[in-house]
């Protein structure tokens, strides 16, 4: 339990998109959105190019076999290379292919001005596939080309420089806005399966706790019916057995008995397996001390293996052990195991003192280290990483009990937890 439990993850603030607009987000709200962003340019980029060959083919320009050509090559290469860098995600791909595009794009608008327009769905294809620190400077270098190439054909004009300037900074603006929109469909998407894990895990913990409170009440019901009736009848046969002279009679009662005793001793089996394994041969305390014995010999051979210092834990009881109920020795008994792994992995202790209080009203269960520690502030924060606070607090919580944690850096960590005995007992 310290600051490294507590640590989220960093995120990357300008990834380089998919080469597919929205890919990777799974199935959300925002998908059609995507889609629909992905089917219109590749329509208008398919559409401008055949607008190009359709004027090239009705002789509105010189050199028609190479424009369309040249044209049919640029619709091979945009497919080509958006399928190649869907499937096959290497570095050089999207740079490469950005290139190839770039120049049979350039080379058609010189041997067509009306292929001049293809920029600008190309503008927004560039600051989707690349960065912004490539993509932006990619654009400017378009427009740059674009201006030149306008002014091969007509000479330089006002026009032919504030179109391409224009729509390259609609490109950008519309692009800016495009990615943090999928940023929030990634993020909504993590909370989205962070929320199904999570509820998955709440699931999967009511199914034990119903499990335990049906077994726990199983084990009541038998030792409390089944096996005090087995007890008494074998009592009572025993005491018959002084009474009867007739050896027939005398062998039938000794039968009888014994039949009751092997009967009582498989009930009392039958307990002893609906019981919780580490409470099941012996107390509270006694699996605490086994807990605490086995955390100090898995540390001592991380140790040996070449991990860090161990840690060693001691247990402590104060007051006299009084029978608690099984789920609530069940819950004490999690609770340690938690705590202690988490000093484990996390804290860097040299020592852990665990200890179990019996008073006269309440039962109370505190783990203190001498660890690195972390902030409280980082606690509250409900990261996935402080899962496993949040389960003590739950635990605690559905019997009523009170959580209290301390922690400060450099300072160690403490984890209190305590069970009034009379409403618990009720």
């Amino acid at each position: 339990m310290s600051s490294l439990a507590l640590r989220s993850s960093p995120v990357r603030r300008d990834p380089t998109p998919p080469a597919s607009i929205g890919e990777g987000l799974g199935h959300s709200a925002l998908t059609p959105v995507f889609a629909g962003l992905r089917i219109g340019l590749h329509v208008l980029i398919a559409g401008l190019t055949g607008l190009v060959i359709v004027r090239s083919l009705v002789g509105a320009v010189p050199n028609p076999v190479a424009v369309v050509s040249l044209a049919l090559v640029f619709l091979a290469s945009y497919v080509g290379g958006s399928e190649l860098a869907r499937r096959r995600p290497w570095r050089w791909v999207v740079p490469v292919w950005m290139a190839v595009l770039l120049m049979e794009w350039l080379a058609l608008t010189l041997l067509a001005p009306d292929a001049a327009f293809i920029v600008f769905p190309l503008f927004f294809l560039q600051l989707h596939v690349l960065p912004l620190r490539a993509g932006i400077p990619l654009v400017l270098l378009s427009v740059l080309l674009t201006i030149w190439a306008m002014s091969v054909h007509a000479g330089l004009s006002l026009g032919a420089t504030l179109g391409p300037l224009v729509g390259a900074a609609v490109a950008v603006a519309v692009g800016l806005g495009y990615r943090a929109l999928l940023r929030e469909a990634a993020e909504r998407q993590r909370l989205i399966e962070d929320l199904l894990t999570t509820r998955t895990e709440l699931a999967a913990a009511a199914r034990d706790a119903g499990t335990l409170a049906e077994r726990e009440r199983l084990a009541r019901e038998i030792h409390d019916t089944v096996a005090q009736g087995l007890s008494s009848i074998q009592m009572l046969l025993h005491a018959a057995e002084s009474r009867v002279a007739d050896p027939a009679a005398l062998e039938h009662l000794r039968l009888a008995r014994d039949t009751a005793a092997a009967n009582l001793q498989e009930t009392r089996r039958f307990i002893r397996e609906l019981t919780p394994p580490a409470l099941e041969t012996q107390t509270l305390p006694g699996a605490l001390a086994r807990l605490a014995a086995s955390a100090e010999r898995t540390a001592t051979g991380s140790t040996a293996a070449g991990g860090p210092a161990a840690t060693r834990v001691s247990l402590h009881v104060t007051g006299d052990p009084v029978s608690l109920p099984m789920a609530l020795e069940t819950t004490l008994l999690r609770i340690a195991q938690g705590s202690l792994a988490n000093v484990a992995q996390h804290a860097g202790a040299d020592r852990a003192e665990v200890t179990l209080s019996y008073m006269t009203d309440e039962v109370a269960l505190d783990i203190v280290d001498d660890g690195r520690g972390f902030a409280l502030a980082a606690a509250t924060a409900q990261s996935p990483d402080s899962f496993g606070l949040v389960a003590i607090r739950q635990r605690v919580e559905a019997l009523g009990g009170t959580f209290v944690l301390e922690s400060a850096p450099g300072h160690g960590t403490a984890v209190a937890v305590r069970f009034p005995i009379r409403e618990v007992l009720a």
